[in-house]
């Protein structure tokens, strides 16, 4: 696979040292196909490109890495505040390396990666080299979702041994999350999914409990997690779906610590609200709820 530069402006030039490597262009393997990025091998390199040489396996990624800056050398941040992401075009100079071969007419870049297309162009930034002997087909897996999961249980939530974890959803990166967690140690894994076939597999990724929601006896699900942990909820809780309600659920899943209440010294309807900010100005109110009206109600059941 190859890998071709192309100089920078002067502006962008003074943000980002022409030293930095510059772009790389690669050819995908027919073999592998994803529909999040596939595996690559290095064609051609640019001049400024020393991390990768021709012939070398890369998996593309969407999320530049420049390993310069505060957020990549942070261990609790993965947003290059180097590199922008600039949406179509390549970062550098915020131009397009894709042309229609018909018209001419500008193709812009899809996520930085374009890894729909049989050859490509990336900047360095965006591609993480692979050993040799990586097995092809497992290749493309590491670009997208199976690094998400296991990445959000041992390096964002760092899972401590001996825990409990709860996950909503048993998809890829849910899946993947489980098995982050059974790495990092955790005592019970919990998974939530509509689909009962998912738990086999599950189960061979660390999890050790599965909950369906559509069949947990008129419980909730963190009714149902917290009777598995004895009460107090999950230590952590991971919603790897998308829903504002399941992160709802999942929130209500976790071991709580804080004491809320406490904070709580005045409960007031709407029209109470200018009361409710005089308490505030006086020093005499923490936190006062505003009860819109009939939302009390609904709140209680009524």
């Amino acid at each position: 696979m190859a890998a071709s530069s192309s100089k920078t402006d002067d502006t962008r030039e003074e943000r980002i040292p022409p030293k930095t490597p510059a772009f790389l262009s690669s050819h995908k393997c027919q073999e592998t196909r994803s529909t999040k990025a596939s595996k690559f091998v290095v064609e051609s390199v640019g001049e400024h490109v020393q991390e990768v040489a021709v012939g070398d396996m890369v998996v593309p990624v969407f999320a530049a890495q420049c390993s310069e800056c505060p957020d990549c050398l942070s261990d609790r941040s993965n947003l290059c505040s180097k590199l922008p992401n600039v949406a179509g075009l390549m970062p550098r100079d915020s131009t397009t390396r894709f042309s229609s071969a018909s018209t001419g007419e500008p193709i812009r870049h899809f996520l930085s990666v374009s890894s729909f297309t049989e050859y490509t162009v990336v900047d360095i930034t965006h591609v993480v080299k692979l050993d040799a002997s990586f097995p092809l087909a497992m290749a493309c897996l590491l670009s997208c979702g199976i690094s998400t999961g296991v990445g959000a249980a041992c390096k964002v939530a760092a899972v401590e041994p001996g825990s409990s974890v709860a996950v909503f959803g048993l998809g890829a990166v849910g899946l993947a999350v489980a098995q982050g967690a059974r790495m990092r140690g955790a005592k019970r894994i919990i998974g939530v999914d509509v689909n009962p076939d998912k738990f086999d597999v599950g189960k061979r990724l660390g999890m050790t409990d599965f909950i369906n929601p559509n069949d947990t006896g008129g419980k909730t699900v963190s009714e149902v997690i917290k009777e598995i942990t004895g009460g107090g909820g999950a230590d952590y809780c991971f919603e790897c779906i998308g829903s504002t309600s399941v992160m709802a659920e999942a929130f209500q899943s976790t071991r709580m610590e804080l004491e809320l209440e406490e904070f709580i010294t005045h409960e007031m309807g709407f029209k109470e609200i200018n009361r409710a900010f005089e308490l505030l100005t006086q020093g005499k109110s923490l936190r006062c709820i505003i009860w819109m009206d009939g939302a009390k109600e609904i709140e209680n059941g009524v």
